[in-house]
């Protein structure tokens, strides 16, 4: 049998409440300062869950665009624990794996899956654990041993595990999303301070109007618009960007 093994740094995890709660109340086992990463770490805003998520790699922030904008994800979590750790460390001994350890001190160290996703529909609500990785790094057999440890871990927990690699992410869409994603509340942005929710309810209204009668382009539009309202240079595109992100019109 594993024997019982924590560390002060879990301890401190534990008791700050990392790892645990959902939706505004989770926060992730690890976040951007206490790790190195590969890619650029990157701290976000939600919009399903409006708190600030945490991502280790452009690829998680990628993957993460793309379960926000599905209609069907309700609550993520990322940088979630595989706990206790006693568990992973029993299951690393049976299957005759070491578990990943501290390399300063070598002791053991609390593993993580990327992503834990709640989706919904009409018939259902269903976590799904997901761990991101590139293709190339599944060539590392320490990571797969590593990937074996957390698969057993969530199948015991019956809870559906699977890699995502660069080949499930839609690097346009998530470019996309990246785009408007800022642009959800416009209370925030340059133009938009000081207008009423009457006001900015008008505006939309006036330019969805002018998308639907005339063919010009987007960028057209909203010049246009800008200069009869009397709106600041690339108001009419935070609109735009807007009624996208809040699914309002469809693109």
């Amino acid at each position: 049998m594993a024997k019982r093994s924590r560390t002060n740094s879990v301890d401190k995890n534990l008791k700050d409440g990392r790892g645990v709660g959902i939706g505004l109340d989770y926060k992730p086992w690890l976040k951007i300062q206490d790790v190195s990463s590969s890619g650029r770490s990157t701290r976000l805003k939600g919009i399903t869950i409006p708190r600030q998520y945490e991502f280790l790699s452009d690829m998680e922030r990628n993957y993460f665009y793309l379960l926000e904008f599905s209609d069907y994800v309700v609550d993520i979590r990322e940088q979630y624990p595989l706990l206790p750790l006693e568990e992973t460390l029993l299951i690393a001994e049976e299957l005759g794996i070491t578990h990943p350890r501290n390399p300063k001190t070598n002791e053991p160290i609390v593993m993580t899956t990327d992503f834990v996703v709640t989706f919904q529909d009409k018939r259902m609500r269903k976590d799904y654990a997901r761990t991101v990785k590139s293709k190339s790094d599944l060539m590392d057999e320490r990571v797969l041993k590593k990937f074996e440890i957390e698969r057993v871990f969530w199948e015991r927990h019956d809870i559906d595990w699977g890699i995502v690699t660069e080949e499930e992410i839609n690097q346009t869409m998530a470019l996309n999303i990246s785009y408007v994603h800022a642009y959800q509340d416009l209370h925030n942005i340059e133009g938009f301070e000081l207008i009423t929710e009457t006001q900015f309810e008008d505006l939309v209204i006036e330019y969805i109007a002018r998308m639907m009668r005339n063919t010009d382009s987007i960028r057209k539009i909203s010049h246009l618009f800008e200069r009869d309202f009397d709106l600041i240079s690339g108001s009419g595109l935070s609109i735009f960007r807007h009624l996208i992100i809040n699914k309002i019109i469809d693109v």
